[in-house]
């Protein structure tokens, strides 16, 4: 934001006395609260963010106490540091910044809606950059992060950020033509998301069980935990015993399910064939080794950083057929 001069004619930049006089408090004040220290009141520190944020006030990385001119710090907001997934990404996002002398701090939201947007609030003055998952409407993610550069992971819908998107129509076709090839006919899939709001992972699924003319309709949905694909398999094979293979809306699911098919007496594959999504290093580590749609993790995380860095030089973004990361089928024991 800025403001008019003293002439009346050319604009200024906010600055730090601008927010302390907002806030009602002095210039050390406004710059402990914005760089989180704690010799200041959690009120006094609100009322400060509150100023700086409604004046569009951000302080140079100098100001706060950076000491060489080439270090960058990118905040990375990660959903659950507990899925796999998002530790892979993570660490690919560790390394790539790692490569270019930049500090990365990464910030676990649980989750929750609350928590993502407090994060935002509390990383907004204090990285160059952020990088991650959201949920939030565009409309918080903007007011949160005006004037930086912003890469989102992820992001299904359409949006006014630099986004990496995930391509996975391709691999779960070829999921469920493999299926199809080895026989079945009655292929369910634990979604994470409910019937009435499906993932576009299911979009994809019923999209290719239509080109088989497989039934698409017997979805259940699904915690993103192993516990939570244990009891989503044991549901669907209750309503639906006829089932002889199911797609996953991730590895996580897709793990508790083979451990809950083993637990019912199903054999794998025999009986039941598995496929997850997301291609997980821990798949391997499972008996039978999980059959997955993998996604390529480092480069969900390198794309990131290498977007960022473009936006920080001031050089053009990548375009967006440059910024998909596509699925594939990577076939093992499960299916």
């Amino acid at each position: 934001m800025v403001v008019p001069s003293a002439t009346g004619t050319e604009p200024r930049k906010i600055t730090i006395n601008d927010v302390a006089k907002s806030a009602g408090v002095s210039r050390q004040t406004v710059s402990r609260a914005l760089n989180d220290k704690d010799e200041i009141d959690s009120v006094t520190k609100q009322r400060v963010l509150d100023a700086a944020r409604a004046l569009g006030y951000r302080p140079s990385r100098f100001a706060r106490g950076l000491v060489r001119q080439d270090t960058m710090t990118i905040g990375l907001v990660i959903p659950d540091l507990l899925n796999p997934f998002f530790t892979e990404v993570a660490a690919a996002a560790l390394e790539a910044a790692r490569t270019r002398g930049w500090q990365v701090v990464v910030y676990d939201t649980g989750d929750r809606a609350e928590e993502e947007l407090g994060t935002l609030q509390v990383i907004s003055s204090q990285v160059d950059a952020v990088i991650g998952y959201f949920s939030c409407p565009e409309s918080e993610l903007e007011k949160f992060t005006r004037g930086m550069p912003v890469v989102l992971i992820g992001r299904e819908q359409r949006t006014r950020f630099s986004a990496i998107q995930i391509d996975g129509a391709e691999g779960v076709h070829a999921a469920v033509a493999h299926l199809v090839a080895q026989g079945h006919t009655r292929i369910g899939m634990l979604d994470h998301h409910t019937r009435a709001e499906p993932s576009i992972r299911y979009e994809w699924f019923t999209t290719a069980a239509a080109a088989h003319g497989i039934e698409a309709g017997l979805m259940v949905p699904a915690d993103q935990t192993a516990d939570g694909g244990g009891s989503a398999l044991r549901e669907l094979l209750t309503d639906h015993p006829d089932v002889t293979a199911v797609f996953t809306f991730n590895d996580i699911i897709a793990i508790g399910a083979l451990r809950e098919a083993r637990r019912l007496g199903r054999s794998i594959p025999q009986e039941l064939a598995v496929i997850g999504f997301d291609g997980l290093q821990l798949g391997a580590l499972v008996e039978p080794p999980l059959t997955s749609v993998a996604l390529d993790t480092r480069r969900l995380g390198a794309l990131a950083i290498e977007q960022v860095a473009r936006l920080l030089a001031g050089l053009d973004a990548l375009a967006a057929d440059d910024l998909v990361v596509r699925a594939e089928l990577r076939l093992s024991g499960s299916a």
